[in-house]
């Protein structure tokens, strides 16, 4: 990785670029502001965009453009800056964690494998980034978030190529037009030492440059934290015809890696500390991402608006993992060769300090260049006698993604055994040995042409209906990266590919009686391509994409003079061409589309102040109906991969949910507290379940003036759950973590 700026320079680089400014007051002068060339009155100028002082948001961009949450027909969600700030949700899965609906499987690595009702999503495809896709495996940090938003259902005709569930987007801060700064230290448990930096200045009558920065570091029990970031963002033209921001964001990390601890006969060992961490001295997840955004929003006279956005980015991942295993004597009861000292199984009646584990090596190395063009219009008009509010526009994306394979030279060591009692216990080699080859490249194209269009039919009535077309074309290469199959290393292996176009649709019917509520019913598509996870194998490259479609019946309502809503959607999602195999009926190259699933259930969200004083958010989802309903198998009761007709999905909670409430005792003194829970879960392609959890948290704050001080407790009672699962091992949940954080605003 390469360092962009270091630290000791950003006061010179900020120092220099605020010098350029005309002016640096605290807010605009009047006559200045009379003066500047602006359509009309632009809220910038009056505060920062953003919920920093609220749980409760209003508005979101996650629908392409800035639109009015009553007037999406979908549920979704928003964690504002100040729930972020409030719960020191440091991360895209914690943060995602403090919503409802989630689950997560331990992946391959740390990369975000979520599961939203139920559905996956792709780390590749569903997370955005600004309404932009953002497909790196990376660190998402929340340091340079304003929000986060996560929209529930079909996203297609919105994201193109995407998932059933729904699409999750990280908004970042954007420079505003009034000098504000802030600093903020937090010490906690695990030599835990985090700093951020978020300054504000005005350079202009319509202009402001703002700058982001982060510095972390840890050891929990060797389960080390250290990475850094910096976001600077110049915006100019604030609030008139033209208006432009140039953003830069890098962040890059060499942090420990959880892979995760063994299941003891199907089920989380009590004893295992919530801190546990046998990863081997050498293992790392190092990486990182920087990218550039350029963009340019048009102000129509008539206040239509053209925004486009280009951004071009680099991401970049190194993992050096071990899976933990129990040693086990193979089934003949003979000693393992990798365990030779064990000749007695593991169960719950021996197991001891003494337990031996063994480590495995679980290596990625990835890298990836991007470059994404979108431009989307919005705009009202009359016509036919009747109001119309229409979204349309283009996306563009390429994206060149590499895969290389550590080799293991002949006679390296492995990484060792280490047992129960003695978590730290060294497990070293030296990763600089291994021999890395590139063996695998994906080349992807894509192109998404939309519009939609809001029609007010009636005073109380609005109906949205909305199209959109994708073409995304992918090219898979396969190189050797050993000489076993008789090939030289380098050689071209296998090379597939593929294209695919087609149409997502969006139609929805809006009822608001009143300012204070609205009633939707919506329907859309999804479709997910063979390419997704940048590879094909030799089925995928002939078998076109799945199809799903979600239904929804929901409202939202608002109490206390407007400050608290309340959001609620039954929902039906389905998945009704999964792909599958047959080999008795079709041409065995390829998949088949026979495959269906679905989940239904209901969705509540609670956002905003009860009283002045009280504020509460709260998110809960329980989904009773969840069935594989058909497959393609030769038996025809399994799916392609491995679950049953008839069984509930894997990774589907019956109910899962969180809140968070907070009361302000006096004008200094704040205090608030939480609960995290979830249903028991099954993970995939087994029979069992991981338990059901509830978690606690704690918060006091309190205003001196010139700082603020917060106290965070996490997991109150140090619970030991299986939060990321996988089939052979799980990821438990952060344990009890005591954190003080210093803020002061200047």
């Amino acid at each position: 990785m390469h360092r962009l700026i270091p630290f000791a320079l950003l006061p010179a680089a900020l120092a220099a670029i605020t010098a350029t400014g005309a002016h640096a007051q605290t807010a605009p002068a009047p006559d200045a502001a009379a003066s500047a060339p602006t359509l009309a009155p632009v809220p910038v100028r009056a505060k920062a965009e953003t919920d920093k002082d609220t749980v409760r948001a209003t508005t979101t961009r996650i629908g392409k453009g800035q639109q009015e949450l009553r007037d999406i027909p979908q549920s979704v969600t928003v964690v504002t800056e100040r729930l972020l700030d409030d719960r020191n949700l440091d991360t895209l899965k914690d943060t995602l964690r403090s919503t409802a609906g989630i689950t997560f499987q331990a992946a391959e690595g740390q990369e975000e494998d979520i599961r939203l009702r139920g559905f996956a999503l792709q780390s590749t495809g569903d997370i955005f980034l600004d309404g932009m896709r953002d497909p790196g495996f990376y660190d998402r940090d929340s340091f340079n978030w304003d929000r986060l938003e996560v929209l529930k259902g079909s996203a297609s005709m919105l994201f193109g190529r995407g998932s059933t569930g729904g699409a999750v987007n990280q908004v970042n801060k954007q420079p505003f037009g009034y000098d504000q700064n802030e600093l903020s230290v937090t010490l906690g448990s695990g030599n835990y030492l985090r700093g951020t930096l978020d300054l504000n200045q005005r350079t202009g009558d319509n202009a402001a440059f703002r700058l982001n920065a982060l510095m972390n570091t840890g050891d929990d029990n060797g389960n080390k934290i250290d990475k850094w970031g910096v976001a600077p963002t110049w915006r100019f033209g604030i609030g008139t015809a033209d208006e432009f921001s140039v953003g830069l964001y890098h962040i890059e990390y060499k942090n420990g890696i959880h892979y995760g601890l063994p299941w003891l006969n199907q089920q989380v060992w009590d004893g295992w500390d919530t801190h546990a961490y046998y990863a081997a001295e050498s293992d790392y997840m190092a990486g990182g991402t920087t990218y550039g955004t350029l963009t340019h929003t048009h102000r129509f006279s008539n206040r239509d608006e053209l925004r486009t956005v280009v951004r071009v980015g680099r991401y970049e991942r190194d993992q050096r993992a071990s899976a933990i295993r129990f040693c086990q004597p193979n089934n003949s009861g003979t000693p393992n060769a990798n365990c030779p000292q064990v000749t007695e199984a593991v169960t719950i009646d021996n197991i001891g300090p003494g337990t031996i584990l063994n480590r495995g090596s679980q290596n990625k190395i990835q890298d990836m260049e991007a470059v994404y063009l979108q431009s989307d219009y919005s705009g009202r008009f009359s016509g036919f006698g009747l109001q119309h509010e229409v979204l349309a526009g283009v996306d563009l994306a390429i994206e060149d993604f590499t895969r290389y394979s550590a080799v293991s030279p002949t006679g390296m060591a492995g990484k060792g055994t280490t047992t129960l009692g003695s978590p730290s216990a060294v497990g070293w080699v030296d990763e600089g040995l291994r021999n890395v080859y590139q063996s695998q490249q994906f080349d992807a194209h894509g192109l998404g042409l939309y519009a939609q269009d809001l029609v007010q039919l009636a005073p109380a009535w609005k109906v949205l209906a909305g199209l959109r077309w994708d073409r995304f074309k992918g090219d898979y290469t396969t190189y050797a990266t050993n000489t076993n199959s008789g090939a030289a290393i380098g050689d071209v292996t296998a090379e597939r590919g593929r294209s695919d176009s087609l149409l997502s649709k969006r139609f929805g019917v809006l009822y608001q009686p009143t300012d204070a509520m609205s009633f939707h019913f919506s329907y859309g598509t999804s479709f997910n391509t063979s390419g997704d996870t940048y590879s094909f194998d030799a089925l995928g490259e002939n078998t076109p994409p799945e199809k799903s479609r979600n239904l929804e019946l929901g409202g939202s309502l608002d109490w206390a003079q407007g400050r608290f809503t309340t959001r609620f959607a039954l929902f039906h999602a389905t998945k009704y061409n999964e792909r599958n195999r047959d080999e008795e009926s079709v041409d065995p190259t390829n998949y088949i589309l026979s495959g269906q699933r679905h989940a239904a259930g209901l969705d509540l969200d609670f956002a905003g102040r009860i009283t002045p004083a009280w504020e509460l958010f709260a998110a809960f989802t329980w989904i009773p109906s969840a069935r594989i309903d058909k497959a393609g198998s030769v038996s025809g009761t399994t799916l392609v991969g491995g679950e049953t007709v008839g069984a509930r999905p894997a990774m589907t909670a019956l109910y899962s949910g969180s809140v968070w409430t907070t009361y302000r005792l006096t004008p200094r003194w704040r205090v608030g507290g939480g609960l995290n829970t979830r249903s028991g879960v099954k993970p995939l392609l087994t029979d069992f379940e991981a338990e059901k959890f509830v978690t606690a948290d704690l918060m006091a704050e309190y205003d001196a003036g010139p700082a603020i001080f917060k106290l965070n407790l996490t997991n109150v009672a140090d619970a030991l759950y299986a939060d990321q699962l996988y089939r052979g091992h799980f990821i438990q949940g952060k344990g009890r973590t005591l954190q003080l954080t210093v803020t002061s605003r200047f």
